[in-house]
């Protein structure tokens, strides 16, 4: 809460307050305080007490805080009330309009001093910006955020810290979105600040940037943590994320059947709470199931049901990303061209600022099709422009894997030294996945 306005302030508004009510100072003042305190108050040339304030706005019959503040009873609850619909209308999609709620919310709450119900608007804020892909916004909103939150509890926090992570992960940045992640973390368990939601948020959060690093056994263990700490958390959006990012790291150890049921879960609760960009993204991973347990058609069906509910939210970088996948299926399926059409069309969405990992897939699977259509000189660019976006990103499986391609390409067209480069390199990020740039890994929850 901001401090109280300045004597002469509070002295004017209880002078004009009296007067409006037709009381006299005596009248006022009676039975705890005399008529000349009442006049020297309303000159400004004392600072009233909390407790004379709270006589006079008694006397007065308006709240403390609109006698010290200038602020309208009942504004903060108001706010927050408000504050709900602006994220059930972000909930359903509609991100622009729930940019707009937030900014007025978060200027009047400025206005008046809430700092609680600003720092809500900003994290608000922040998540519209995410949804419509406009990462250096969205990461500062969620600094103004976090120094609005300054002083106050890490789990309090925790919101605000993952929205930039989040940020900096949809950017490429993947090192840094784990550093980020992993401090709370060890910070939250070793100070014992055992908060299940925000333990359930970070773990939720940090499962992509561990396995698109290629760290699948952190990503394991975040996903078993995140599993534990579910029915303790009273957010049933954050139990629905968590399944979702679950369902991934249980796909990668060839458990399809529990990943299908994670994902169904979470569908469900996004069905209840009606958040159809997280329910799109549900189908999302569904299909990334499927993908990987060789049902492409199942998988296509679950793709383009990602990509049709997102092309009607704002959420352009998700649905970028989803037909970097969707054009994936259609290749194995062998509709190379709808594939190649899709990529080019997303490609000027993503780039090494926004959305890394998924622009170098669109690369690499432009250059897996030119290889197809024996347009080696293509496919080699493709590849190198896919090899530059994930070596800045830091995913080390996948570049691994790239860097095999590229070599095989390199060693068929006679360029044998060129090869060995590429497969060294290849090596080099292969040899312990994750391990190269992550440090220890943080303390763990007491489960």
């Amino acid at each position: 809460m901001r401090e109280r306005d300045d004597p002469e302030v509070v002295g004017r508004r209880v002078q004009q307050l009296r007067t409006e009510r037709g009381l006299t100072q005596r009248q006022l003042a009676d039975p705890a305080y005399t008529p000349a305190y009442i006049s020297t108050l309303e000159a400004g040339r004392v600072r009233a007490s909390d407790d004379a304030l709270q006589h006079i706005a008694g006397r007065l019959g308006v709240a403390f805080e609109e006698l010290a503040l200038g602020r309208p009873a009942h504004l903060a609850t108001e706010l927050r009330l408000r504050l709900t619909e602006a994220q059930r209308t972000l909930a359903t999609g509609e991100a622009e309009e729930a940019a707009a709620q937030y900014a007025a919310l978060c200027a009047e709450a400025e206005a008046h001093g809430l700092g609680c119900e600003q720092a809500t608007a900003l994290l608000g804020l922040g998540e519209c910006a995410l949804e419509t892909g406009e990462l250096v916004r969205a990461r500062e909103y969620f600094e103004r955020a976090e120094r609005q939150l300054a002083g106050l509890p890490l789990p309090v926090r925790v919101p605000a810290l993952r929205g930039r992570a989040v940020s900096h992960y949809l950017a490429g940045e993947l090192r840094y979105a784990v550093y980020l992640l992993e401090s709370a973390l060890d910070e939250l368990n070793r100070g014992g600040l055992h908060d299940p939601d925000a333990l359930l948020l970070l773990y939720a959060s940090i499962i992509g940037p561990y396995m698109d690093m290629g760290a699948h056994a952190r990503a394991a263990q975040a996903a078993e943590f995140a599993l534990a700490l579910a029915p303790r958390a009273g957010d049933p959006a954050l139990i629905a994320r968590m399944h979702r990012s679950v369902a991934r790291t249980l796909l990668a150890e060839g458990r399809v059947a529990e990943a299908d049921a994670s994902l169904a879960k979470a569908a469900e609760l996004y069905r209840r709470l009606q958040l159809r960009t997280e329910l799109a993204n549900c189908h999302w991973m569904r299909g990334y199931v499927y993908a990987q347990d060789g049902e492409l058609e199942r998988a296509e069906a679950e793709l383009r049901e990602a990509a049709a509910m997102l092309s009607t939210t704002s959420a352009a970088l998700y649905n970028s990303q989803v037909t970097v996948e969707l054009a994936d299926v259609l290749h194995r399926r062998g509709k190379s061209e709808e594939a190649a059409e899709l990529l080019n069309r997303v490609l000027g969405d993503l780039s090494s600022e926004r959305g890394a990992v998924h622009a170098a897939a669109a690369h690499r699977l432009l250059g897996i099709i030119a290889e197809d259509a024996r347009d080696t000189e293509a496919a080699e660019e493709h590849y190198v422009r896919a090899l530059s976006l994930l070596e800045r990103a830091g995913a080390a499986g996948d570049l691994a894997d790239l860097c095999r391609m590229l070599g095989d390409l390199l060693r068929r067209t006679g360029r044998v030294e060129a090869a060995l480069d590429a497969y060294r390199t290849g090596l080099g990020h292969r040899t312990a996945p994750g391990t190269t740039t992550l440090g220890p890994a943080p303390a763990q929850p007491p489960l």
